[in-house]
C-alpha cells in the first residue's frame, strides 16, 4: 500500500504543476501573447528554457518531499485502514492554491464545481437560504431565507449564524463547500445547528431538501406610485427578473424606483453588466477591468433601452462585488441617489478556470473600476445620503408600507427606517 501511495503522491505532484501550466496557457489566451513576442526572439527563448528548467528541479523537490511524507505515513499513521488516497490528493491541491492567502482564490473538486454552477444557475435542491461569509471572522451569516423555502419554514431567519451541518462545526470552512454539503437529493434531508444572536441560542435544526428556485428578484408598488425591487443577488436568472419587475411596475404606472441590494453579497459579472445595460443609455461604460499585466477590458452598455425615472439604491455593508458595480455605476452617472451605509469594498473579479478532470480553480484575476475611474476595494461606495439603521418601534416615522416590506430590520414588527427615508426622499424627487 506505501508504494501505491508514493506512486499517487509523485503523479498528484506532477499533476499540480500541469494544472499552472494549463492555468498558464489559459491566462495566455487573453491578450497574454505578448509574453512570447519579445523583441529579442533569443532572449526570450532563454529564458523561458530557464524557466523550464526551474520548474522542473521543483517538480523533482516536490514529488521526493511527496514520497518522504508518504513513507512516514506508511510507516506511523494508526488508522492506515481508513486512508482515502483521492481525498488526500485533492486536499493537496485544495492546500496548493490556499497557501496563497487570499480569500477569494480557491479550488474546487469536480464535484463542488457542479454544484456550485447549479447554484449560479438560480435552481437547485437545497434548503432556499441565501448566506453571506465575513472573510476576517470566517462566520457564515443568513441573508435571506426564501419566504415558502423548507428552510423558513424550519424556522432558519435572517441574521441566524450557521454554525454547523451534521454536526461539524463550518465556521472559517469555503462557503461554496458549506452550500454543497447543505445541498443533496430531493427529500432527504440535512441536520443544522444555528446560532441566533437575538436570542443567544443554539437551534438544532432538520430541513428536508427541495428543488428551489433562488428568487433573486422581488418587488411591489409602494405608496404615490413608487415601485420597489430586492435584489439578493446576481445570478443568470436575476437579469430576467429584474426586466420583468420593470415593466410590470412601468405598466402599474411607476414614477420611481427604489432599488434595494442591502446584504447583496454579489455575483457574477455578466448579469450585472446586463442589468446595467437595461437601465444606462447605450454606450455608456459600465464598468472596466485591469489585470496585473495592465490589460484593460471595458463593459459598454449596448442596448438601446434606458430608464429615465428617479432612482434610489439601499446599500448597507454587506452590498458587495457586483452589488457596488450596479450601486458606482448609477452614482457615476447621477442616475441614482445612494442612501444608506458605506459598502463592503470588494473591487476584484475572480475567474473560474475549469480543468481537464472536471475540477477548477477560481483565482482573483483583476481589479475592477467604476466608470469615473475608482477602484472601490477596500473602501466601497459611500452614499449620497447616510441612512444608518435602526431597530425597534421607535424607528418608525409614519408606519407606511416600510412596515409591511421584507426588507424590515431583524425582528418582524420594526420598522425598516433605512426603505422608509428612501419612500421620504421618493416623494420629494417625483413631486
Amino acid at each position: 500500500m506505501g508504494k501505491k501511495r508514493i506512486v499517487y503522491a509523485v503523479l498528484a505532484g506532477s499533476l499540480v504543476l500541469n494544472c499552472m501550466f494549463v492555468f498558464a496557457g489559459c491566462m495566455g489566451s487573453w491578450d497574454f501573447s505578448s509574453f512570447f513576442q519579445a523583441q529579442d526572439q533569443g532572449g526570450q527563448e532563454e529564458s523561458y528554457e530557464t524557466g523550464v528548467a526551474d520548474a522542473a528541479s521543483h517538480a523533482d523537490e516536490i514529488a521526493a518531499k511527496l514520497g518522504t511524507i508518504d513513507e512516514i505515513i506508511n510507516n506511523y499513521y494508526l488508522n492506515e485502514s481508513e486512508i482515502d488516497e483521492e481525498a488526500m490528493i485533492e486536499g493537496m491541491y485544495a492546500g496548493y492554491v490556499a497557501g496563497l492567502g487570499e480569500a477569494y482564490t480557491t479550488y474546487y473538486t469536480a464535484e463542488e464545481y457542479a454544484d456550485l454552477m447549479e447554484s449560479s444557475s438560480g435552481e437547485y435542491s437545497g434548503i432556499g437560504v441565501s448566506v453571506s461569509q465575513n472573510v476576517e471572522t470566517g462566520i457564515i451569516t443568513v441573508v435571506n431565507p426564501f419566504e415558502n423555502g423548507p428552510g423558513y419554514e424550519a424556522g432558519i431567519r435572517k441574521d441566524d449564524i450557521l454554525y454547523a451541518v451534521e454536526g461539524e462545526e463550518v465556521t472559517g470552512e469555503d462557503i461554496n463547500n458549506v452550500v454543497a454539503k447543505i445541498k443533496g437529493e430531493e427529500g432527504t434531508t440535512v441536520n443544522l445547528t444555528v446560532y441566533r444572536p437575538s436570542t443567544g441560542e443554539y437551534l438544532d435544526l432538520t430541513v428536508e431538501r427541495r428543488v428551489v428556485q433562488n428568487p433573486t428578484v422581488t418587488y411591489e408598488m409602494l405608496e404615490n406610485n413608487i415601485g420597489y425591487i430586492q435584489i439578493t443577488e446576481f445570478d443568470k436568472v436575476t437579469v430576467e427578473q429584474m426586466n420583468a419587475a420593470i415593466d410590470d411596475l412601468s405598466g402599474q404606472g411607476m414614477k420611481g424606483l427604489i432599488f434595494d441590494v442591502r446584504d447583496n453579497p454579489g455575483g457574477r459579472l455578466d448579469s450585472v453588466c446586463s442589468m446595467l445595460d437595461r437601465i444606462l443609455p447605450e454606450g455608456d461604460l459600465i464598468v472596466y477591468t485591469m489585470d496585473k499585466d495592465g490589460n484593460r477590458e471595458d463593459h459598454y452598455a449596448q442596448d438601446a433601452d434606458t430608464l429615465d425615472i428617479p432612482m434610489i439604491v439601499l446599500v448597507n455593508g454587506n452590498s458587495a462585488s457586483a452589488s457596488e458595480i450596479f450601486t458606482a455605476a448609477l452614482q457615476d452617472y447621477g442616475k441614482a441617489t445612494i442612501m444608506g451605509t458605506t459598502t463592503f469594498g470588494k473591487g476584484i473579479v475572480q475567474v473560474i478556470l475549469p480543468l481537464d478532470d472536471g475540477s477548477a480553480v477560481k483565482v482573483t484575476q483583476s481589479q475592477y473600476y467604476t466608470p469615473n475611474g475608482v477602484c472601490i476595494h477596500g473602501e466601497g461606495v459611500t452614499p449620497d445620503i447616510e441612512v444608518e439603521l435602526e431597530t425597534g418601534s421607535e424607528a418608525a416615522t409614519d408606519g407606511g408600507t416600510a412596515a409591511d416590506s421584507e426588507t424590515a430590520a431583524e425582528d418582524e414588527n420594526d420598522i425598516d427606517n433605512q426603505l422608509q427615508a428612501a419612500i421620504d426622499q421618493m416623494k420629494t424627487m417625483i413631486q
